[in-house]
């Protein structure tokens, strides 16, 4: 073989590697963006992203998003826009946030974690072509698997069940002390562990505490039958407990529980660091049976419920300031620390707007304007969440007396928008007031 013909020769291979999806982290906590891209794909091509989910009650979710490979045979969803599918434009997490139950489940669904031990397990594929999951067969081109935990390796799980709480501790990794959260929900009951997991996971202890609804409370459970030194023992266990920072002890709360913990600072003589007030109002919604704060049942005042042309209710109208139990109403004058009041502007639950006005107004009456941060967002709805959190519109809300349905509202882009910067504010505005003081004081 002659140099020139040496020189001049070329192999030309036509070897296609197969196409790769892959993702980054593949265990992240649950407010970690996670980092999803394809490659050896052909160039300018057609392609769908599908994620599917089951719920711990075995019901599936789904979000699909149309995207266009580059001219390198890529896709990255930092960096590429979704055109068509669950959601539009360039959105990382779009495929956690967007999802939906898949046609045919149950009605009335809301996705919420009950064993925060185990976690959400993803899969998503890449398909070819534009398409529609569940409109029929696809051709699968590759697919990868994500586990979503709210808990951190080393956090410590503790269910507490003395003196009367029913409550879950989680402690961060390592000796403490640590400051705290005590973590409170609404009142459809339960108990919510989820929230108070991550934030363990972040570096606080949290407490997340039930008061209604749960076996192991005092009945009936459709009514709140503990009072004010049920919500005192709860905070000073945080206070109290070892590996805890007992001056750096806040409250987080949503819809109801906000009363609660505004209660809680207005007439238990308790004092925490910081209170965190997620679209709840400045008194009970549900008259009171006795000086203590326990209740009589949510139906007793359905005057105030009103339905959409669905039959779904909203409950907006019997949280107005005027229409909340006379004796209920919280002194706000009273209040001491700082307060992040988060308000979503299409809140169909809680009459937030009138509630965030009152309450800014009372502390600038009373010469504490100093303390009051209002974060406002358009187009979200009553159940902000951790980050990524698909988003309800109205779920199911009780069987008895009879079936009924609640609305939340909210739109499926701007609340997960809200639900992401919130949680930013959240974390920014505990560590301001509990972590930094506690490490630089």
């Amino acid at each position: 073989m002659s140099a020139t013909f040496r020189r001049g020769l070329r192999w030309k291979s036509h070897y296609r590697r197969a196409p790769l999806l892959t993702a980054a982290p593949v265990r992240p906590l649950m407010d970690e963006q996670v980092s999803i891209t394809g490659c050896f794909l052909p160039p300018r091509h057609p392609v769908t992203l599908c994620a599917r989910m089951r719920s711990e009650e075995g019901d599936l979710w789904e979000a699909f998003a149309h995207y266009n490979t580059k001219a390198d045979g890529t896709i990255s969803l930092t960096r590429d826009h979704s055109v068509g599918g669950s959601y539009l434009g360039c959105e990382p997490m779009g495929l956690f946030w967007s999802q939906q139950p898949a046609p045919g489940s149950r009605e009335g669904l809301r996705l919420r974690k009950q064993n925060v031990e185990t976690p959400f397990v993803t899969l998503v594929s890449l398909l070819e072509g534009h398409v529609s999951p569940s409109e029929g067969p696809s051709t699968e081109l590759a697919a990868t698997t994500i586990e979503r935990w709210y808990m951190a390796p080393g956090v410590r799980r503790t269910e507490i069940r003395q003196g009367g709480l029913v409550a879950t501790l989680f402690l961060p990794p390592g000796p403490g002390p640590f400051p705290a959260m005590l973590d409170m929900f609404g009142f459809g009951g339960g108990l919510s562990e989820y929230r108070s997991a991550l934030l363990a996971s972040r570096g606080y202890a949290s407490l997340s505490l039930t008061y209604k609804d749960h076996k192991d409370l005092p009945g009936p459970r459709e009514r709140i039958n503990v009072g004010d030194s049920y919500f005192r023992s709860a905070f000073q266990f945080l206070q109290n407990h070892h590996q805890v920072c007992a001056d750096r002890v806040g409250i987080i709360s949503l819809s109801f529980g906000v009363y609660l913990s505004l209660r809680i600072v207005s007439q238990t003589g308790i004092n925490p660091a910081c209170l965190i007030c997620i679209n709840g109002p400045v008194g009970s919604s549900v008259n009171l049976s006795d000086e203590e704060g326990r209740t009589e049942t949510f139906e007793r005042r359905r005057k105030y419920w009103r339905y959409d042309n669905q039959g779904q209710a909203s409950f907006t109208d019997i949280s107005l300031p005027a229409n909340l139990d006379p004796g209920s109403k919280v002194k706000l004058e009273e209040i001491t620390c700082p307060v992040m009041y988060i308000l979503s502007e299409d809140d169909l639950s809680t009459a937030v707007h009138e509630n965030a006005n009152l309450m800014e107004e009372t502390l600038r009456a009373a010469g504490k304007s100093h303390l009051f941060t209002y974060l406002s967002y358009p187009g979200a709805g009553h159940l902000i969440e951790p980050p990524y959190s698909p988003h309800s519109r109205g779920s199911f809300w009780s069987k008895k007396p009879e079936k009924l349905f609640c609305l939340w509202g909210g739109h499926p882009a701007p609340h997960a928008a809200a639900q992401e910067d919130a949680w930013n504010r959240i974390l920014s505005f505990m560590e301001g007031q509990l972590f930094a003081k506690f490490y630089f004081k």
